[in-house]
């Protein structure tokens, strides 16, 4: 694998600190400003909905200028987003830190996706995609943990600080690694909005605001549910995310090998084993080796539907990928919105801390339903030999990547 996709990976893991650590300092924050809980979920939404909006707009503004300095450009972003953050005197402009660091997200996980497809074989994408993210899911076994136990221990602020560091370094690792392509002659800002008139970009972005939106909504108010509920203490829960981090990771391996194999076989599997440990996990909350298992188990399964989701919608804009891309990596934090705004609203009901592990399951129970009817829809579009708009028969100029 090409030594470019270490600097994507490092980029991952800055994001990816940011994007999850909150949850470990919920309470802290929730504390420091004087909301509740459920109000300092909106951390969690806002920055998942500015991903939303930042994913399509800043892909579509990257179509000028060549991917590796859009990406440079976007971890800048980052930076300033997360120093704003750690020094935000009131909720409202911690709020808009997160958004703006937010807006990075979605572009550099979507052109990265293109970037670290484009420099391998194509029966290598779906691995060079999960080996990028891989830089997410360690960030949850080492960067999220970390900050949360030194969030706990020097402050939330401390953390927000180190997690913009973390952001230089992915700025400079971009700038080091990454090779300079200069701007892809073939991408059409036309072309990439043809692509969504395809249904099946359209069904697998669904997929994904479902699927992965169920890890969130329990994943988000995890910290009250294993102190409240299982009956951990508050530096129990760095060890916690650890072993979420670690099922993170071994499931994007395993998604990335096997959805280079059998796609759509490896999306069923992980969609059905996810829904069930999030409803399962509405019991095992209540015991602390159960709560721990069951935690690590939703993890590995919850990001297993990562390469598989997005290598889906690269094989159905094939032609156009760039902006399809980055628009499902904003679909899995429009999910992460969706999800984290109804388990607030659960526990704002008196529902008690282990509501949202149902909302999930139901969320990721419904994408399975949709994974059937994209691969029965799939199916008969082969057996027809119809060319939809978008599809890779459908535009046959290819999305070339100039090392």
């Amino acid at each position: 694998m090409p030594l470019a996709l270490l600097a994507l990976a490092i980029g991952a893991f800055g994001i990816g600190t940011t994007e999850f650590v909150i949850m470990g300092v919920l309470p802290q924050v929730a504390g420091d400003f004087g909301v509740t809980i459920p109000t300092a979920g909106w951390l969690v939404s806002g920055y998942a909905l500015g991903v939303v909006v930042g994913a399509p707009l800043l892909t579509v503004l990257g179509t000028k200028v060549s991917r590796k300095k859009m990406l440079m450009f976007l971890m800048a972003l980052f930076v300033v987003g997360n120093t704003l953050s750690a020094l935000a005197p009131t909720f409202g402009l911690m709020l808009t830190g997160r958004i703006v660091a937010s807006l990075a997200h979605g572009a550099f996980f979507g052109i990265g996706s293109v970037v670290a497809a484009g420099l391998v074989a194509p029966e290598k994408k779906a691995s060079a995609i999960s080996l990028m993210f891989m830089g997410l899911t360690v960030a949850n076994v080492v960067g999220v943990p970390g900050g949360t136990a030194l969030g706990q221990a020097a402050g939330w602020r401390v953390t927000f600080v180190i997690v913009a560091l973390l952001g230089v370094i992915g700025f400079l690792g971009v700038a080091k690694l990454v090779p300079e392509t200069g701007r892809p002659e073939s991408v059409s800002v036309r072309r990439e909005f043809a692509a969504f008139r395809n249904v099946q970009v359209w069904l697998a972005m669904a997929m994904t605001v479902l699927g992965y939106g169920g890890v969130f909504a329990a994943i988000t108010y995890i910290t009250p549910m294993m102190t409240d509920v299982a009956g951990y203490t508050e530096g129990a829960v760095t060890l916690l995310l650890v072993l979420f981090g670690i099922g993170m990771f071994l499931g994007n391996l395993i998604g990335g090998r096997f959805a280079d194999r059998r796609l759509m076989p490896m999306l069923f599997t992980a969609l059905a084993g996810l829904s069930a440990a999030l409803l399962l996990f509405t019991a095992t909350a209540h015991h602390k080796v159960l709560a721990a298992v069951t935690l690590a188990l939703i993890g590995a399964l919850g990001f297993a539907t990562v390469p598989p989701l997005q290598k889906w919608v690269l094989d159905q804009a094939a032609a156009a990928p760039t902006l399809a891309s980055a628009a499902n990596i904003g679909a899995f934090n429009l999910g992460n919105a969706l999800a984290a705004w109804l388990g607030g609203v659960v526990i704002a009901a008196d529902l008690g801390y282990t509501s949202p592990n149902w909302v999930g399951a139901l969320l990721s129970g419904t994408a399975l339903i949709l994974a059937f009817v994209a691969a029965s829809l799939d199916r008969r579009t082969r057996a027809a030999g119809h060319v939809v708009a978008g599809s890779p028969a459908a535009e046959a100029v290819p999305v070339s990547v100039h090392h």
